[in-house]
Formats: C-alpha cells, sequence, structure tokens
C-alpha cells in the first residue's frame, strides 16, 4: 500500500535557517532516507517551495496567491513510500520525527486513479502503484 507523509513546519523557522543549519537537518533525515531507498520503500520525495511562490485555485476559475492557511506550521515536504500496513507508516513518520523534532508528519493512504501509469521503482522491484482490480 501506499502512504503520503506530508511534512509540516512552521516556514519562518525553515526559512531562518542558514545553509549551515539546513544541511545539519538533511544530515540527521539521511540515515532514515538511505535505510528506505535500501528497503525498496521511498518513492518520490521533495522539499516545495516557499509558500510564498505557491498559487491557489479555488472553486471559482481563479488563481489567487498563496496557500492562505489558518496556522504557522505549512506543507513544505513530502514522501511517498510503500509500506505492508499503517503502523509501519507511522513507524517511518516517527522515525522522521525524531530525526526533524521541529516538524509535524500527516500520514495518509494514496489511492491511485491514473491505471496504466506506474511509478517504477529504481531497484528495479514492483512497481509502487499497483493495478486496480
Amino acid at each position: 500500500m501506499l502512504y503520503a507523509l506530508l511534512a509540516y513546519h512552521d516556514e519562518t523557522e525553515v526559512l531562518g535557517w542558514t545553509d549551515a543549519e539546513d544541511a545539519a537537518q538533511m544530515d540527521r533525515l539521511a540515515p532514515v532516507h538511505e535505510r528506505l531507498a535500501e528497503e525498496g520503500r521511498l518513492g518520490p520525495a521533495a522539499r516545495l517551495g516557499a509558500t510564498s511562490t505557491a498559487m491557489t485555485v479555488g472553486s471559482k476559475p481563479m488563481v489567487i496567491d498563496g496557500p492562505f492557511i489558518e496556522t504557522k506550521e505549512a506543507l513544505l515536504g513530502f514522501y511517498l513510500l510503500d509500506c505492508g500496513s499503517l503502523d509501519e507508516a507511522v513507524q517511518i513518520a516517527k522515525d522522521l520525527k525524531a530525526a526533524n523534532p521541529g516538524a509535524i508528519y500527516e500520514v495518509r493512504p494514496v489511492v491511485t486513479f491514473l491505471p496504466g501509469a506506474p511509478l517504477a521503482r529504481a531497484d528495479g522491484g514492483p512497481e509502487l502503484v499497483r493495478p486496480r482490480r
């Protein structure tokens, strides 16, 4: 089953990190990333651009600036993981949280809707997106 781990953080804090502080945080996350890659469970992962560069498409046919969230935390990145259960995905979120205590991780099952468009795995293992039955 695919799970999305959505990484939220105080954007002002993250954008205020020096290059050295940012690199140190990535070094703390690296062991978790490397383990997941070796296990063949890590799909696409990304750090998102600043919310000030975001555009929102609403219910009316118009585009507006920003995500307009009601909290200081913003969605700053995500992981796509192949896990055998929700418990496994939650444990990975806990591992990431231990390496990045300032972040909040949301775990959501991913329901694919593009049959015939699998996400290939770099290790040659089974596709991350399984065909619908």
